[in-house]
């Protein structure tokens, strides 16, 4: 990563935390002639496309303002969609009453995985239900966790 990524991450970290977002990922891809930054942010009411331009319009102008980019470049900022995995406690409060792919330790440090319905946060421990069992498991614990949407 070179110093000008390394300049617009710190910026948008910044800019994200400022708006009261979260920064769930970010990715630089094509080339010098026309750079994609993509940004993904999240908050524990979800995110709409407003709040997704106004951030772009924030860092947008940081940019251009401090010259940091030579060239063309596209900045896209959006939710992470359901098919990222959650990476932040905060981002699970809008999922209670989802089901869930969770893959954690248990606490004989074991990896485990289970299908089950996020029913409630208490601190930083995630309660799910899988058929008639629930498991109490620590949010450091998780590896991945995806919530499953049904459209039924």
């Amino acid at each position: 990563m070179n110093l000008i990524e390394k300049q617009i991450i710190n910026l948008c970290e910044t800019v994200v935390l400022e708006k009261g977002y979260m920064l769930i990922d970010f990715v630089f891809r094509g080339h010098k002639n026309l750079l994609v930054i993509e940004l993904y942010i999240d908050s524990e009411n979800g995110v709409s496309v407003e709040d997704c331009a106004e951030v772009s319009r924030e860092i947008r102008s940081h940019i251009e303002t401090e010259n940091l980019m030579e060239g063309n470049y596209r900045l896209d900022v959006s939710s992470p969609g359901v098919e990222r995995p959650l990476k932040f406690l905060d981002q699970y409060k809008k999922h209670i009453n989802r089901n869930f792919d969770l893959r954690f330790v248990d606490d004989e440090g074991n990896e485990k995985s289970i299908k089950g319905k996020l029913l409630k946060i208490e601190s930083d421990k995630l309660l799910f239900a899988v058929k008639n069992e629930e498991y109490f498991i620590s949010f450091n614990k998780i590896i991945k966790a995806l919530v499953n949407i049904s459209f039924s």
